[in-house]
C-alpha cells in the first residue's frame, strides 16, 4: 500500500505541470491569414508559449518591439496605437537562437515558403488570436508565441484577395457582354 502512495505526488506534479503550461493556440485552417485593423486603438496581450527558443515579436508597420516569449508573462499588454480600419498589421517573429524571421500572412513572406502564423478572428469578443511557429520547415504546431489583439480581424492574404477580385471583374465583364449582345 505504501508503494501506491509514492506515485501520487508524481502524478499530481505531472498534472500540475501540464495545466500550468496551458495557453491558447489558433486552430488549423487559420494559417496564413492577415491581421487587419478594424479601426481604433490596438492593444496586444501576451498569451503564452511552449518554445525552447527565445522569440521576439515586432510590429513591422512601426518597428515596435512587442513581446519576448521568455521575458513576458501571460497577461502582459502593450498599446500599439491607433490604426485606420483596413490597415494590415504585419507582425514579425525573430528567433534569437537561429536568426530566422517569420511573418504573419502568406507563406511567400517566409524564408522556407511556409506559413508560420495562424490568425483566429473573435477568439474572444473583439479580439483576434495569433499563434506562431518558430522552426524553419516546421513542425507547425504553432505553440511558440501566442498573443491576442483588440480591434483586429483575420483577413484573406492579398494574392487570394486579388484573385477573387479578378474573378469577380471577369464575371461582371461576361454579364455586360451578354447584355450588349441581346
Amino acid at each position: 500500500m505504501n508503494l501506491n502512495l509514492k506515485f501520487i505526488p508524481v502524478a499530481a506534479a505531472f498534472v500540475f505541470s501540464v495545466s500550468a503550461h496551458a495557453f491558447p493556440i489558433a486552430p488549423p485552417g487559420t494559417d496564413g491569414l492577415l491581421v487587419i485593423a478594424s479601426g481604433g486603438n490596438v492593444t496586444a496581450t501576451y498569451q503564452g508559449n511552449s518554445a525552447s527558443y527565445s522569440n521576439d515579436l515586432y510590429l513591422e508597420n512601426t518597428g515596435t518591439f512587442v513581446f519576448n516569449n521568455h521575458a513576458n508573462i501571460p497577461g502582459d499588454t502593450v498599446d500599439l496605437g491607433a490604426f485606420a480600419a483596413g490597415t494590415e498589421l504585419k507582425f514579425r517573429m525573430h528567433v534569437n537562437n537561429t536568426g530566422d524571421d517569420f511573418f504573419t500572412g502568406p507563406a511567400s513572406r517566409n524564408p522556407d515558403s511556409s506559413t508560420h502564423a495562424r490568425v483566429q478572428t473573435n477568439w474572444q469578443p473583439g479580439e483576434a488570436l495569433v499563434s506562431f511557429e518558430d522552426l524553419f520547415n516546421g513542425p507547425f504546431d504553432y505553440n511558440d508565441l501566442s498573443f491576442s489583439f483588440t480591434n483586429t480581424v483575420a483577413g484573406v492574404p492579398e494574392p487570394s484577395t486579388y484573385a477573387l477580385l479578378m474573378a469577380g471583374l471577369a464575371c461582371v465583364s461576361v454579364i455586360a457582354r451578354r447584355r450588349r449582345s441581346i
